[in-house]
């Protein structure tokens, strides 16, 4: 219990230091001569920033979720650049002000030192810059989630039934894996799924982020059952409230949503970005979808379309061979940050879910399989 307040402690501190928002300028405040808003050194980096901005936030995430590198440490942030670039790290003081004032103190320090053009002091409810992260988060357990996903204690096998499923039985259950490819077997041999292929996937490390893969997650939010579904996409799906937890119902809808989403986002994609090579041009499909189950399809569309929102869309177009895939799929939230409620958790969830499904390939179960072609 003591371990699960200060994780909340932490979380509250964490959207207050780290996570952009919409609103209002940053404080004056003595030594910060440029005086600039974290919108404002957004607004004005060039594009050319997020080249190699993908595995730079991977990395970053990488020492959150397993608790490595310089986030060995609990009780620390860490500070990082527009590129993604770990810049520094400070230890968390006793206090939220405390800890608020070292990250000023070192943003400050790498600014005169020339480590970064601007700085932006941080505040309750104010983003500063450099970013910072908090070490210590309420995450999944990488470890227990995959644990819990290949079904490798008796409990955390299932069996079951849902329209037309039906997945082992109470005498041969089977792992969560093996009902997730089930169902993406069985739709896809229904002509049900016009998905990228390796979208289903990374649906394996939507459900270990969302949930760690435990069938009774319920958020704050009432997101439920291990994809974190809302009671209004349940209903859109046609799942009566007794089966909101069903862990192959929820698998169906997940994927039935996906598939709308790819449908509604296929044009405008495919007009924006069908000129790339098929490999680059399905990858990056495949990540704006993830961010489109995370945020929503409507918001993922305008980064495409919308007159502001798309210019950062427009340039990498253009310029698509300096660019990774994820390198795109990054740069076309950084440069829109605080706009359309899009902040770096948009980020950080994408990157999550690819880390995730990276540590289920890198299993001795899966690492040989099908399932990891794509790897």
């Amino acid at each position: 219990m003591v371990r699960f307040l200060k994780r909340l402690h932490w979380l509250v501190l964490f959207l207050g230091l780290s996570c952009p928002i919409l609103a209002s300028g940053a404080e004056q405040t003595t030594g910060n001569q440029d005086r600039k808003d974290w919108t404002d050194i957004v607004r004005t980096s060039p594009y050319w920033v997020s080249q190699g901005v993908f595995d730079n936030i991977l990395t970053i995430r990488r020492w959150v979720l397993k608790e490595t590198g310089y986030c060995a440490e609990s009780d620390r942030h860490v500070l990082f650049d527009m590129r993604g670039r770990f810049l520094a790290w400070i230890s968390d003081g006793l206090t939220r002000e405390i800890t608020q004032r070292r990250l000023n103190e070192t943003r400050q320090s790498l600014h005169e030192r020339g480590e970064v053009d601007h700085w932006v002091p941080g505040d309750t409810g104010q983003t500063g810059y450099p970013f910072a992260l908090a070490c210590d988060q309420p995450h999944v357990n990488l470890d227990e989630a995959v644990a819990r996903y290949l079904g490798t204690l008796p409990p955390d096998r299932i069996w079951g039934a849902w329209d037309d499923l039906v997945f082992a039985s109470s005498d041969a259950p089977g792992a969560l894996h093996e009902a997730m490819m089930y169902v993406v077997e069985r739709r896809n041999s229904q002509n049900r799924l016009t998905l990228p292929e390796a979208l289903p996937r990374y649906l394996a490390g939507q459900i270990l982020i969302e949930s760690g893969g435990q069938a009774r997650a319920h958020s704050r939010a009432n997101a439920r059952g291990i994809l974190q579904l809302s009671p209004s996409a349940l209903a859109d799906c046609q799942i009566a409230p007794d089966n909101y937890w069903h862990r192959l119902a929820q698998i169906d809808c997940a994927l039935r949503l996906m598939n709308q989403n790819a449908r509604n986002l296929q044009p405008v994609f495919n007009q924006r970005f069908g000129h790339l090579p098929e490999d680059k041009r399905n990858r990056l499909f495949t990540l704006l979808l993830i961010q489109a189950y995370h945020g929503g399809a409507g918001r993922v569309q305008a980064l495409l379309e919308d007159p502001l929102l798309s210019k950062p869309a427009d340039y990498f177009a253009d310029n698509h061979e300096r660019f990774s895939a994820g390198d795109i799929a990054f740069g076309l939230i950084f440069h829109n940050l605080g706009r359309d409620r899009l902040g770096l958790a948009s980020l950080y969830y994408v990157a999550d879910v690819q880390l995730a499904t990276e540590a289920l390939c890198r299993t001795a179960r899966l690492k040989s399989t099908e399932f990891c072609e794509w790897n």
